[in-house]
């Protein structure tokens, strides 16, 4: 509580020197992502679209990116699908268009002349001081695994609504209520850690089924022309890979307040959050709460190359909010060490270069905790915390237009994320906050993405991973959720990564999607998970997926873990 009242009391302090036009992010999961990563590489260097690492996208930002892009290289450079693309991003952001080109966009045959005025918005307005637009949320599928005689499903229906009022204030809601019967490797998931991947609190619906409520939401004010802020409840990711080290969209949202300042070559932001520790996660009784806050410095060292700097801390107090944390300047580590080094804290760079507008290469390197001795000595000592990731993207690969390939390395010692209480470990929710494995992994992506025709898409995906995973009395560091004390890490030295109860594990997925309408997709899928755990007891798990539904103003929700 005292958290919540210190933060409105900064938005009240903040809130009067608004002025600049304000803008609302899109949402997880927009298939605009793909436009402007595509546009982003092929312009090459652009002081606009390089910030990328810092999702989810400015709608306003997005739209003065495309439209440097534009003005550039004409629309005549971009592809026939790119071409779709770019006035399929129009048309879900007419607020931002000029009064005469978002006459281009109109319908031919609305619906009772108020429902569909255009083809990506049931209800909608722009007029003087004010935009609204309202679309319905929906998501159907069934699947069928091998081997199991249940039928696999999801069920979404809601609403999203988003609006600015005189320019100043950006509001967006998106709400859903949603049943699922998920595949068996996911029930022994949620089993395991009391938790639905990306959700909040659930109940069981029938019988090994899953029933939860989504609601998002947050509102945004300019402080200056460079300053945006936003607060609300939703969900932050940071980095250009397709896993994050430092924070991903893998768990449930979270109360949080968010300042971006934009100028020159620097991009910087501000992540205060409220989570909930590790624990049973029950309904009628108040949660407890715990903290994170955490930095993102973005510098355009030149214009295709760009540093980022990372720091974060997780902490959880009794009786209070630690208030030298809300400093939006300060290292976070040097606080830490004046309240006696109780907190967990972290730090990283990373790093994203466009090469001949076709290649991007990318990177991340976290730094938990580190002793320069051990590492010298050679001797495996769990202390020495990091994880790195290293990636590239290849647009338009081998010639063919809107082939896009990605290949991405993630490597995380053991007792990365973890802390001596199961308070600031590095979770949120009883799930993950940055890489779904937890620690004491290596792991391997490959990612096909093609556009064919402007309205179908294909993604081929596999991921191969190796993991040490948790002996009886024996901790190896892989459950980020245990503390990382003698209690149940019986041993100093000797960890490398993937040492303990060894585990292999292989996800291969294909999806066709192609969109029938604006928003609105027709999917099909395959997918194939097998997992062996060579060290006793053995186990060996071996899934065979088939699925298809429709979705209309929604991401596709995949378990690629």
């Amino acid at each position: 509580m005292q958290f919540k009242k210190t933060l409105v009391r900064l938005l009240l302090i903040l809130f009067p020197l608004a002025g600049a036009a304000q803008t609302t992010y899109l949402p997880q999961g927009d298939k605009s992502n793909i436009l402007l990563e595509r546009l982003e590489i092929k312009a090459g260097k652009d002081s606009i679209l390089n910030f990328s690492k810092t999702k989810p996208f400015s709608r306003k930002q997005a739209y003065l990116g495309v439209s440097s892009f534009v003005q550039r290289f004409g629309v005549k450079s971009l592809s026939k699908t790119d071409a779709y693309n770019l006035n399929s991003f129009y048309r879900n952001n007419l607020e931002w268009l000029p009064v005469a080109e978002q006459a281009l966009f109109k319908s031919k045959k609305p619906i009772a002349k108020s429902f569909y005025k255009t083809p990506a918005t049931l209800y909608e307005v722009h007029v003087k001081d004010f935009d609204l637009a309202i679309n319905p949320v929906i998501q159907y599928a069934l699947s069928k695994e091998n081997n199991n005689s249940e039928k696999l499903f999801l069920s979404t229906r809601g609403l999203t609504l988003r609006g600015r009022i005189a320019q100043k204030i950006g509001f967006n809601i998106y709400i859903t209520d949603n049943q699922e019967r998920d595949p068996a490797y996911v029930q022994q998931w949620v089993t395991s850690h009391k938790a639905v991947p990306g959700a909040g609190l659930y109940k069981a619906f029938k019988g090994t089924g899953f029933d939860y409520f989504d609601a998002r939401g947050y509102f945004t004010f300019n402080v200056t022309k460079y300053i945006d802020v936003a607060f609300g409840y939703d969900k932050n990711t940071i980095g250009n890979g397709y896993r994050s080290l430092y924070l991903s969209d893998f768990s449930n949202n979270m109360l949080f307040l968010k300042l971006n300042t934009r100028i020159w070559k620097f991009n910087y932001q501000n992540l205060f959050m409220e989570l909930h520790p590790t624990e049973s996660v029950l309904a009628n009784r108040l949660l407890p709460k715990k903290y994170a806050v955490m930095h993102h410095l973005d510098i355009n060292v030149t214009r295709r190359l760009n540093i980022g700097l990372f720091e974060g801390v997780m902490f959880g107090r009794k009786d209070r909010f630690e208030f030298g944390y809300l400093n939006p300047v300060i290292f976070y580590r040097s606080i830490e060490l004046q309240n006696g080094s109780f907190d967990n804290s972290v730090a990283g760079v990373d790093y994203k270069l466009n090469i001949k507008k076709q290649f991007q290469v990318y990177g991340q390197f976290l730094l938990d905790d580190i002793n320069i001795a051990e590492i010298r000595k050679g001797s495996g000592y769990w202390a020495n915390k990091w994880g790195i990731q290293f990636g590239g993207k290849y647009i338009d690969a081998f010639g063919i237009s809107n082939l896009d390939l990605q290949v991405e390395i993630n490597r995380v010692r053991p007792f990365v994320y973890s802390h001596y209480d199961s308070t600031a470990n590095y979770a949120h929710y009883n799930q993950p906050l940055a890489h779904p494995l937890g620690a004491n992994f290596q792991e391997f992506i490959a990612i096909a993405r093609y556009q064919p025709a402007p309205r179908w898409l294909v993604v081929a995906k596999a991921i191969a991973w190796k993991q040490g995973l948790d002996l009886p009395g024996d901790s190896y560091g892989a459950n980020i959720f245990l503390p990382n004390s003698s209690v149940y890490r019986i041993r100093d030295y000797g960890y490398k990564i993937g040492d303990g109860r060894q585990s292999k594990g292989f996800y291969l997925s294909l999806l066709a999607s192609y969109e029938i309408r604006e928003n609105v997709f027709v999917d099909l899928s395959l997918v194939k998970r097998k997992l062996d755990i060579t060290t006793a007891p053995l186990v060996t798990t071996d899934a065979t997926i088939i699925s298809g539904g429709f979705r209309i103003n929604i991401g596709r929700r995949d378990f690629d873990f």
